[in-house]
């Protein structure tokens, strides 16, 4: 096959081959070694399209993502354990070995959404927030200094352990909720309540159950609220899965951004389409899924099409 004789891939294949036999993904010497030279490798721009590759690599990329997923949540799990034994854990963030990282994206995450919400959200959704919420902590200390944060997380345990983190800090222990639940439970009630929502990397972990909870996000949020999403570029699609514009089904994509420095992370900035008020006899709008024009109308579908290709 084509792609297994690319120099890349088949470094890549060597440390998956190592990493799927380790007993244990909690932070050891083995562990910590063989990750961070994947990392490494896969770090510098490299031209790849992940859809072009043959389907033996496909499902390799699929198991290291989860694999990855699964030694991320214990290293996470293994620090806020550490940082929660401190009277003051948030004097103490940078023991966290990729904590300067977390700094920098959410300095870039920042300026991407203050550029298309240029007032200070109100009231900000995480999904996915886990025993260690940097993202939520960075943001709440350092740049949305007077915004209430509600974070979600399906594990009860890293809740508890999150929440712990913040409790003795005067500011952050008000304005930080933490709520154990699945995002596709969350109603509209609540979600309509949010300007901004951000969606962790690892919040489905395979696309169809990411755009599951696109979909659900995409009914329930309030019409022109801000959905920022975490996604992946070139080779770095072997440490986190990618998110296409075309994904995002009832959002309009507003920017995408794709580092090239140690932040692993590529950021997607989306805005929920408004819902006009129209009948039922209306053609749907092939970007975002609203029905916006009447069918029975003068305007010939060809016409219609080509306004809608403006809309969203």
């Amino acid at each position: 096959m084509v792609c297994l004789r690319d120099p890349l891939i088949q470094k890549v294949c060597e440390l998956y081959g190592k990493i799927s036999k380790l007993d244990n993904l909690s932070p050891s010497k083995d562990v910590d070694t063989l990750f961070t030279q994947l990392v490494i490798t896969c770090i510098p721009p490299y031209p790849m399209d992940v859809n072009k590759l043959c389907t033996q690599i496909q499902d390799m990329r699929t198991n290291l993502i989860r694999l990855c997923g699964n030694a991320e949540g214990l290293l996470e799990k293994h620090y806020s354990t550490i940082l929660g034994s401190y009277e003051k854990p948030l004097h103490h963030l940078q023991l966290f070995p990729y904590y300067s990282n977390y700094l920098k994206l959410g300095g870039l995450e920042f300026d991407l959404l203050s550029k298309h919400c240029p007032t200070q959200p109100t009231r900000l959704a995480f999904v996915g927030s886990g025993p260690l919420p940097l993202t939520s902590i960075v943001l709440a200390s350092h740049h949305l200094t007077s915004t209430v944060i509600d974070n979600y997380d399906i594990d009860e345990s890293a809740n508890s352990m999150a929440s712990k983190l913040v409790e003795s800090h005067p500011d952050l222990s008000k304005r930080m909720n933490f709520y154990t639940n699945n995002i596709m439970n969350v109603s509209e009630e609540a979600l309509k309540n949010y300007d901004v929502v951000f969606l962790a990397a690892l919040v489905g972990m395979g696309i169809e159950e990411k755009m599951d909870v696109v979909e659900h996000l995409a009914k329930h949020m309030a019409p022109g609220a801000i959905l920022m999403l975490r996604s992946a570029h070139g080779a770095r699609a072997f440490l986190y899965p990618v998110v296409e514009p075309r994904h995002l089904r009832g959002f309009e994509v507003l920017s995408v951004f794709h580092p090239t420095d140690d932040v692993i992370n590529s950021v997607v900035v989306a805005r929920k389409c408004p819902k006009p008020s129209v009948d039922k006899s209306l053609i749907v709008c092939i970007k975002c899924g609203d029905q916006l024009f009447n069918s029975l109308g003068h305007k010939s579908l060809i016409e219609e099409l080509a306004v809608q290709e403006h809309l969203c």
